[in-house]
């Protein structure tokens, strides 16, 4: 792998600069922030390449991706389109001996995960997944209460990610099963990812459940191509823990908590702004702690990248580490299809 003298070395691009969230802009000024140099955007839709250059003066502006790699010498292209045109474009990218970051979800499936990671071994350059949220202060404040020598929760015994309620799922690209992927793939991903933080054990095998038709047929994507109302996915670990995953649409009463970790000696249930701990004294008293969760430290992520191609700092978000919710969520819904639990692939 290339080795840079300095961040400001490394020219960055983007793949996408579309109006959703300004992720573009947030792509760029992220990496500008962590030491390198913008450079270029590949977008089709001319009024947001006009904004690109409005946001970053004399940046280099292409209306394809085949174009950018043509024209620019971009050594960093981030990827930020919807989620089944992921792996074309990283491979496209890749392919052609750039580094390579996808926002997430890094891909739909495994096979797609695995060509990625395989052709960055290949061609000897960098691909990554956009996990952002792996600094957030909820999981952040969360290892470090959960992980620490006391070992207040005991032996982990199941791990619950769950978010939904009772809504119709807007008419955007995020609603169509064949762009999306499906229910899990949006912030199941980041709950996922949080999770895995935690468990330090091999996944074993895989369940998956869905539910599709009732708003899927209200929608302009139709039944046959809305995501599902409902879907869940239930990880065995080797030495027991079990991992669940549900994402709803169709919740009418909603849980307190987007994940709740469940030992023998206690439980913590980790919020956005807040946490919960419910522990258990040497007398059998319960013991509740209640406090603030930090702010996170997003920046962390392409200062990892940066320094990973500066100074060959150890990168935190591997394709291989981006491919494991990709998996979960895969054979989850591949389970659901064959009515069984299926074994994984990546451990």
């Amino acid at each position: 792998m290339k080795r840079f003298k300095r961040a400001a070395d490394i020219k960055v691009a983007v793949v996408g600069y579309g109006g959703a969230f300004n992720m573009g802009r947030l792509h760029l000024n992220e990496m500008k922030r962590a030491g390198m140099t913008p450079a270029a955007v590949a977008e089709l839709d001319p009024k947001r390449l006009e904004a690109a250059k409005q946001d970053f003066p004399g940046i280099a502006t292409f209306r394809s991706t085949g174009e950018l790699l043509t024209k620019s010498d971009a050594h960093l292209i981030t990827i930020i389109t919807p989620h089944n045109t992921h792996a074309k474009l990283a491979l496209q990218c890749l392919r052609a001996g750039r580094n390579v970051v996808c926002e997430k979800p890094m891909a739909i499936t495994t096979a797609e995960c695995d060509a990625m990671i395989a052709e960055a071994r290949r061609r000897k350059v960098l691909v990554s997944t956009y996990h952002n949220r792996h600094w957030d202060g909820h999981i952040v404040e969360a290892l470090k209460r959960i992980k620490n020598e006391r070992e207040p929760l005991g032996e982990l015994v199941r791990v619950e990610c769950r978010m939904g309620g009772w809504s119709k799922p807007g008419d955007w690209w995020r609603s169509s099963k064949s762009i999306s992927g499906g229910i899990l793939y949006d912030w199941g991903v980041h709950l996922l990812e949080y999770a895995l933080q935690v468990i330090a054990d091999d996944m074993v095998e895989i369940s998956g459940y869905a539910h599709s038709g009732f708003w899927g047929a209200q929608t302009r994507w139709g039944a046959r191509d809305g995501i599902e109302d409902e879907a869940t996915a239930v990880v065995r670990f080797k030495r027991g823990c079990m991992l669940t995953l549900r994402i709803s649409n169709i919740e009418s009463n909603p849980k307190p908590g987007v994940v709740e970790f469940t030992g023998t000696r206690g439980t913590y249930v980790m919020n956005f702004p807040d946490f919960e701990m419910i522990t258990h004294a040497k007398g059998g008293e319960t013991v509740k702690t209640v406090g603030r969760n930090p702010e996170g430290e997003w920046w962390r992520f392409y200062q990892n990248i940066a320094d990973h191609l500066t100074q060959g700092a150890e990168l935190t978000i591997t394709g291989e580490w981006a491919r494991r919710p990709i998996h979960i969520i895969d054979m989850a819904f591949k389970s659901a299809k064959a009515g069984r639990a299926l074994p994984v692939r990546h451990r």
